[in-house]
């Protein structure tokens, strides 16, 4: 018997990435480490008897650096994880055992994008901007699209344009950044999502000034409610092609204790 998903995939299955390329210089938080790529061994260091060579790479990057997921290992709050243990004990030894990125499962589900500046007729929003529950709602009702348990819910506010303007333009420290206010996490809480994504570099409202002072919604999805949040996503495309709904597939690496790890995902849709 022929897999229904193999057959379906053998009549079309259009993708669309929603990751970023990962680069020497590319934007990203300055809070970890930067993502650097060297060759170590280059064409021609060494010569076999048939005249073919190899060469071989060499990367350190952070694990919150370019389109990533965090573990629930992530954040804490008040001392404490999502599990109620104490962070200080949990990390002894320098490695999460429970709550680690490698315990993520792979993200095979329905995916909904929200594309919030899309349902209030614009084209991004503004600096700054506090996506709240009700600019969630209006998205719902644009798409006609009910977020369903265990869905994968992607908040568009268009900041991804800013990426290719590079770090400053991108990290938006002086200008603020749009995201969802602590009540829209809490909107997005409530859907009971497996994960849930943005198009900007901290998922969430960072006010003009302030950097990443304070990170409510992180508090509220990873440490109160147990929801891996993906940050520094790129919805463009999938955006300007109004597709609002999709199978949403994503892998971690399995990164043994580590609080997050570099993803790509990916938007696959019936090309009929």
């Amino acid at each position: 018997m022929t897999d229904r998903l193999l057959d379906a995939v053998s009549h079309g299955v259009r993708s669309y990435d929603l990751g970023r390329p990962l680069f020497p210089g590319m934007p990203q938080s300055p809070n970890h480490p930067k993502y650097t790529h060297t060759l170590p061994r280059r064409h021609g260091d060494m010569m076999r008897s048939d005249g073919s060579s190899a060469a071989n790479d060499l990367i350190v990057t952070g694990t919150h650096v370019g389109t990533h997921i965090d573990a629930l290992a992530h954040v804490s709050f008040g001392g404490h994880l999502h599990d109620g243990s104490l962070a200080s004990e949990a990390q002894s030894g320098g490695s999460f055992k429970d709550l680690g990125v490698h315990t993520i499962e792979p993200l095979v589900t329905r995916g909904v994008l929200l594309d919030v500046p899309g349902a209030l007729g614009l084209e991004v929003s503004a600096p700054g901007y506090e996506i709240t529950p009700s600019d969630l709602d209006a998205a719902v009702r644009h798409h006609g699209l009910e977020p369903r348990p265990g869905d994968v819910l992607l908040v568009r506010s268009g900041w991804a344009r800013q990426f290719d303007a590079g770090s400053e333009s991108y990290v938006g420290r002086d200008s603020g950044v749009p995201g969802v206010s602590e009540a829209g996490a809490i909107w997005l809480a409530d859907h009971e999502p497996r994960a849930v994504g943005a198009d900007s570099i901290a998922f969430e409202r960072l006010a003009p000034g302030s950097g990443h002072d304070l990170l409510p919604a992180h508090r509220v999805l990873l440490v109160e409610r147990g929801i891996y949040i993906m940050e520094a996503m790129n919805f463009e495309e999938i955006a300007a092609a109004r597709v609002y709904e999709f199978t949403f597939v994503a892998v971690p690496l399995r990164l043994v204790g580590a609080t997050g790890s570099p993803i790509r995902p990916l938007a696959l849709v019936s090309r009929d």
